[in-house]
């Protein structure tokens, strides 16, 4: 394991081998002066992932002396990466937007190239809007590479956010809240973000010459 201290005065812990190199499962923690951040890239499992996350929740709070004032929210991101050598930008534009209203701005005859389409949507999973979800497109094609043709092999991004705000409820468990949200976000992902847009996105990427 590697323990640093970053720039910004954050620490993370996270997983490599004898090397020092990053390993895949990798899992991390990071602590900055205003969260706690922790994740697992490529997981073996849903259970391994959950399983870490409920240890640290469970532990937080003893050693990080956290109470309910503390905290604002809570939030589970799941990512989605999708290596492509393309301009990502035309990509989601051409797969999800090409029967939009926008489309003859974003891919009609004015355009040249569709440089910027990254997509971020919002939605309250309540009426009191204390469970929230966001889903957002990160691209990561330059201006550089679309002038040149020149286009290095980039992962385009897909994040499902579920985000929970604390003090309009009675008093929350820290590890059975985030437990509910993986749960929401499971449901969502399953339904929703990778059948509506991860999975056009990946058959795109398939169907394009590499």
């Amino acid at each position: 394991n590697r323990f640093r201290r970053r720039e910004d005065d954050s620490l993370i812990l996270e997983e490599c081998d004898e090397q020092g190199e990053q390993t895949e499962p990798r899992h991390w923690i990071r602590l900055e002066s205003g969260a706690l951040r922790f994740g697992c890239f490529s997981p073996p499992s849903v259970q391994d992932s959950r399983a870490f996350s409920a240890f640290l929740l469970e532990q937080a709070p003893c050693h990080l002396t956290l109470s309910d004032l503390d905290i604002d929210h809570m939030e589970v991101v799941y990512g989605f990466d999708m290596e492509y050598s393309g301009n990502h930008d035309q990509l989601v534009a051409e797969t999800l937007f090409a029967d939009h209203p926008l489309a003859p701005f974003i891919l009609g005859e004015d355009s040249a190239h569709t440089i910027e389409c990254e997509p971020y949507f919002g939605i309250a999973l309540s009426g009191r809007c204390d469970a929230q979800a966001f889903l957002e497109i990160k691209s990561r094609t330059t201006s550089f590479e679309i002038r040149t043709g020149e286009y290095q092999a980039q992962m385009l991004s897909v994040y499902l956010t579920v985000r929970r705000y604390w003090g309009l409820n009675e008093t929350q468990d820290l590890a059975r809240t985030h437990a509910n949200l993986l749960n929401l976000a499971d449901d969502l992902a399953v339904r929703r973000v990778v059948p509506l847009v991860v999975n056009p996105l990946a058959l795109a990427i398939a169907g394009r010459p590499s």
